[in-house]
């Protein structure tokens, strides 16, 4: 009724248009073909009425699954989607239906979060992540968390369903997040990286003007990995232009193949009813066309052989039933695991010290702020020996012990070695903590990469420093950036006397990589990255590493901008490091160092 409303009023206006035109053009009427343009402003009327069509996906494929428990109780971080590898030059497409929780417990992040991440196993060796990009959209993005990560610039999310931020509060709006949503993520421009949600009520953006950076240890691998996690809600994944890592799964129901046990204790302690020993076990269940799921405990029926009244090693036998969709399947399938029922542990005691009881730290502009600061205990040729509610004794694996953290304060310290099988029983240790002394080192040539900071990265590195236990060296510079990105800037690497063993590298910008990488605590005061990086062309620096004599070194930077502004950066519990053999150096990426001015 509008729209004929709408065409009267414009044939009405015309008419009279074309009356007014006749008296101004002493009675010639402009030559108008008055039904095309009728026609043509009927179809403009029209068109504008027409919602935006969704964007036609092509060479979708089926991918039927779930993920997230149907009773909306996953947290976050415990329920996953398979790995989408999405190849440089290229276009990710998804389709999944977002089951939001219906109940009155509706707080904005409970609908799910898209990770991106290099090509590696989540928690794998190398392991990195660009970030995550979550469906909802809380105002200002700097600051709340719908969306984090090193490699996620804030300023360049966009959402048209704004929900309130406030955990203390439920917000409605949460509800028009669920349903069918459109997942896009789009590396087809050179020059740019986007990603897409939309359910066609709520849309959310990420539009980096930009090309990411490559996180892969391996510069020839380009490829990035895609995942969803659900909290507070589940997903039907539905359909994919990418097979996944473990290939497609059909609507076609499937039966159980094969199964694999994960999470069984090694040692038990007798008397432990098996429902209680066994309460973190899960499986891996492999279905047909390759489909895997895990599986809990509470969907699989478990018994031991022989039972466990007896201490001695016992045979766990687990039976799983079902197909991929909940039914009782053809066949069941069976899997079976071993572990050790002991007596209860009444005492341990240290029996051979370990091999390192000294330990060092250093503080610098970096780390002079810390108060609370501690150090990881070394138990490398410690043997701790238990005895048992028997009188029975053996020795423990160190793997099966907790131990007390040092604090980076000079004096003698006690180190509480705790055992996490059964009730806890401890013992302790002394160790000594001694304020490591700085000498500085200096470099044999008084540049490192070429002026034009044209130098890629790794392509020119400075001399190997050795840095013995307990004891910390220091080198200052000038660093020269091109100022294109935050990483153009100068990288510090840790290695073995042999170049090709590292144990870590990490760059100016609190970010790095490596072996001993993800143990490490870091963090830096650069504040807002772009006016750090615009004093970086000429910033005087002094890069400190500290031996520590457990097995773990620490990096300290102190850098001076041409701005006048300081700021620093720390790297503290790098582990993995030989301390009998432990060397740093420097490297370059679009930058170049000056030494001994």
């Amino acid at each position: 009724m509008r729209l004929l409303k709408k065409i009267a009023y414009a044939c009405c206006s015309v008419t009279f248009g074309l009356l007014t035109l006749t008296g101004c053009t002493d009675g010639e009427l402009y030559d108008v073909n008055a039904p095309d343009w009728i026609s043509d402003k009927i179809q403009e009327i029209e068109d504008s009425k027409k919602q935006p069509e969704d964007e036609v996906l092509e060479g979708m494929l089926e991918d039927v699954y779930t993920f997230g428990k149907t009773d909306f109780t996953s947290g976050f971080w415990s329920a996953f989607s398979k790995y989408y590898v999405v190849p440089d030059g290229e276009k990710w497409n998804a389709v999944i239906n977002l089951h939001i929780n219906p109940a009155t417990d509706t707080k904005y992040f409970k609908n799910f979060a898209l990770i991106i991440s290099n090509d590696v196993d989540r928690g794998g060796e190398g392991y990195a992540e660009y970030g995550a990009i979550r469906f909802d959209v809380t105002g200002s993005p700097e600051t709340y968390n719908s969306q984090w990560g090193d490699h996620i610039d804030f300023q360049y999310v966009s959402g048209t369903l704004l929900l309130n931020p406030d955990e203390n509060e439920t917000d409605p709006n949460l509800q028009s997040l669920g349903g069918k949503v459109t997942l896009t993520v789009d590396r087809t421009n050179a020059d740019a990286f986007t990603v897409k949600m939309t359910n066609g009520t709520a849309a959310k953006t990420y539009a980096q003007p930009y090309k990411e950076e490559n996180l892969n240890t391996d510069t020839s691998n380009t490829n990035i990995r895609c995942f969803l996690v659900p909290e507070g809600s589940y997903i039907d994944f539905q359909q994919t232009n990418i097979e996944p890592i473990g290939g497609l799964t059909s609507a076609k129901d499937k039966n159980p193949i094969s199964m694999e046990l994960q999470n069984v204790p090694n040692q038990v302690i007798v008397g432990t009813p098996l429902e209680s020993a066994m309460t973190n076990i899960s499986a891996i269940v492999t279905f047909e066309e390759g489909v895997t799921k895990t599986v809990p405990v509470s969907e699989l029926y478990i018994s031991t052989i022989p039972d466990m009244e007896q201490p001695g090693i016992k045979n766990l036998v687990a039976i799983y039933n079902k197909t991929f969709k909940g039914e009782n399947c053809e066949q069941p399938i069976v899997a079976n695991a071993t572990f050790e029922v002991v007596e209860q542990i009444v005492s341990i005691e240290v029996t051979t010290q370990p091999s390192h009881t000294r330990y060092y730290y250093y503080t610098s502009e970096a780390t002079q702020s810390l108060a609370d600061r501690t150090m990881a205990f070394d138990p490398t040729g410690m043997v701790v020996t238990a005895t048992y509610t028997d009188g029975s004794s053996r020795i423990v694996d160190n793997e099966k012990l907790s131990f007390s953290t040092i604090l980076a304060k000079a004096g003698s310290q006690t180190v509480t070695i705790t055992t996490t099988t059964g009730e806890e029983v401890t013992a302790t240790i002394e160790v000594t903590v001694s304020e490591s002394t700085a000498s500085v080192v200096k470099n044999s040539t008084n540049m490192v990469g070429t002026e034009d900071n044209s130098t890629v990265f790794w392509g020119a590195i400075s001399d190997d420093f050795n840095v013995p236990i307990g004891e910390t060296k220091y080198i200052t510079f000038t660093n020269y950036s091109s100022l294109a990105n935050n990483w153009n800037n100068f990288a510090v690497i840790l290695r073995k006397t042999d170049i090709t063993a590292e144990y870590a590298v990490v760059r100016a910008d609190n970010y790095g990589w490596g072996n001993g990488y993800a143990a490490c605590v870091h963090n830096g005061t650069q504040g807002e990255w772009g006016t750090w990086l615009a004093g970086m062309n000429g910033a005087k620096v002094t890069v400190y590493v500290t031996n520590c004599g457990n097995s773990v070194a620490d990096i300290q930077v102190v850098m001076e901008s041409t701005t006048g502004t300081t700021s620093t950066q720390y790297y503290l519990g790098i582990n993995t490091v030989d301390s009998s053999d432990l060397n740093f150096a420097l490297t370059v990426d679009n930058c170049h160092l000056v030494f001994n001015e």
